[in-house]
């Protein structure tokens, strides 16, 4: 895998009415004299010569027999080399992404149960293995949501703090880095999720909360449906918000962000 660019994390920008657009992001600078590649969510360096082009061939004297050895060898480490880096591209797993199969629907069909506020602990998701203890972000001086750490806590998933806890009336939100600096990180596997399955997240006061998920979608960055996922809930709902879709190498960012709907269906002391 070739060596991943300085990027920030998913930046979620506010919709026309202030609310914040979660999605997580990354950002890259491009090297001078150096064109990139990217392979889900992974930049992969490779440098060709820009004068390759010309109008005819150089004017140089026979090689030796020396020269014609060492140009030899020179080819086979160079298509070594260049093996190699297609080997890298080639087996870097993509992160998945929804299907239409998987939209289910962004709501409960009724009310369901619900429980007093608790602020999330951890979180289990059995179907992509997901563990995580979480963390909890607020918002930055722009009104965009806070993301964690890429470098230190990509594998960590957060909640966002004005939102409702897990479990309470109202929706819920906990977004997590789809890839990292180092490969893929807490939530690459969000969009391989189906309705059905289910997400455990354990709260402050020994309560988990069993949360069935009934559709996971994909949304533009522009189309992104801002007031269904942080209004206002009359049931106990969870959104699991990440980065998905392209990444566009000119602008830095992803294309698109997944977004996992679910509803609290019941509860367990956790062990």
């Amino acid at each position: 895998m070739g060596r991943a660019a300085d990027r920030k994390g998913c930046a979620h920008p506010k919709d026309s009415d202030g609310r914040p657009k979660a999605a997580l992001d990354a950002e890259g600078t491009a090297l001078s004299g150096t064109r990139w590649r990217r392979v889900s969510g992974f930049r992969v360096v490779m440098s060709w010569p820009e004068g390759s082009i010309s109008g005819g061939p150089p004017q140089v004297k026979p090689p030796t027999p020396g020269a014609r050895i060492a140009g030899i060898l020179g080819t086979v480490l160079l298509l070594g080399g260049m093996s190699a880096v297609v080997y890298a591209i080639v087996s870097q797993v993509h992160a998945p992404q929804p299907s239409a199969s998987t939209a289910g629907v962004t709501s409960a069909t009724g009310r369901g149960p619900s429980l007093p506020r608790s602020l999330p602990v951890s979180m289990d998701i059995p179907a992509i293995g997901v563990h995580s203890r979480l963390l909890d972000v607020g918002l930055n001086h722009d009104g965009s949501i806070q993301v964690p750490s890429l470098i230190t806590q990509a594998n960590e998933a957060a909640w966002y703090k004005y939102s409702a806890t897990p479990g309470e009336i109202g929706s819920s939100v906990i977004e997590g880095h789809v890839d990292s600096y180092a490969g893929p990180a807490v939530f690459f596997r969000l969009g391989a999720l189906r309705p059905g399955e289910t997400i455990d997240v354990t709260l402050a006061d020994g309560i988990t909360a069993i949360f069935r998920i009934t559709g996971v979608r994909e949304y533009p960055k522009d189309e992104f449906p801002s007031r269904m996922i942080y209004g206002a809930a009359q049931y106990a709902t969870l959104r699991l918000i990440t980065c998905g879709g392209d990444f566009d190498s000119s602008t830095g960012h992803y294309l698109s962000s997944t977004v996992v709907f679910a509803s609290l269906v019941s509860s367990q002391h956790a062990k």
